[in-house]
């Protein structure tokens, strides 16, 4: 198992209400695929560097986790699926 971080930027349009409902739906997906959660830490809606999608702002949340490097994979691939979130970085803490 290895240490990973997760940035996911969901989309502004989804409710503040509906932003829990999409961080389970992540952290679900990652328990799923045989990883553990350490740490969430949502950072709340902030403008974006530069346009993605027409979008201006997203709603930022980091995800610590520890997972095997094959199920990384599958993650990435499931989160380019979800309609809610328009930006991820998945990338392995430094030893």
């Amino acid at each position: 198992m290895r240490d990973y971080e997760l940035v996911v930027i969901i989309n502004p349009q989804v409710g503040d209400e509906d932003v829990d409902g999409v961080v389970q739906k992540v952290s679900q997906l990652i328990t799923s695929n045989g990883g553990e959660i350490t740490e969430v830490n949502p950072w709340g809606r902030r403008r974006l560097a530069y346009p993605i999608n027409s979008f201006r702002e997203g709603y930022y949340v980091v995800t610590k986790l520890r997972m095997r490097p094959a199920a990384t994979a599958e993650v990435e691939r499931s989160l380019k699926l979800t309609e809610e979130i328009i930006r991820y970085l998945l990338v392995k803490i430094g030893e």
